[in-house]
């Protein structure tokens, strides 16, 4: 059964959590979304990341988004409890752009990242 716009719009406002940490170089907001237990995986500059969110928070509070920095959030599948998040990234850093998938999960009431993948656009890849 398809949700209601309401739940749309709910995983959207929850998804906005991660563009603003992004955008301010400032974790915290991130840190409401995702649970301790979330996961990271994708590459940056040719590097494979992976494991533990904790990286993606390093990664957001030494890098600031920049004052270029540009997202849009589109919410692609809410399935009564699943969510899947798509968040397309333009000069991260003044230099990056990364296309996101969020996977959210309804817990408590409350929309929830679990998971992060991300890819890097080729274009924008500095080799070491």
């Amino acid at each position: 059964m398809r949700s209601e716009i309401k739940e749309y719009q709910a995983v959207e406002e929850a998804a906005m959590k991660f563009v603003k940490s992004v955008a301010e170089g400032n974790s915290k907001y991130a840190k409401e979304l995702f649970t301790d237990e979330a996961v990271l995986f994708g590459y940056l500059d040719g590097e494979l990341e992976h494991g533990s969110i904790e990286q993606f928070y390093h990664n957001v509070d030494t890098v600031p988004g920049g004052d270029n920095f540009k997202a849009r959030v589109d919410v692609l599948l809410v399935e009564e409890s699943l969510a899947v998040v798509r968040v397309l990234e333009e000069g991260w850093g003044n230099r990056i752009d990364f296309t996101d998938v969020l996977l959210l999960l309804k817990m408590n009431g409350e929309w929830k990242c679990v998971a992060k993948a991300y890819n890097q656009n080729s274009n924008t890849i500095q080799k070491k």
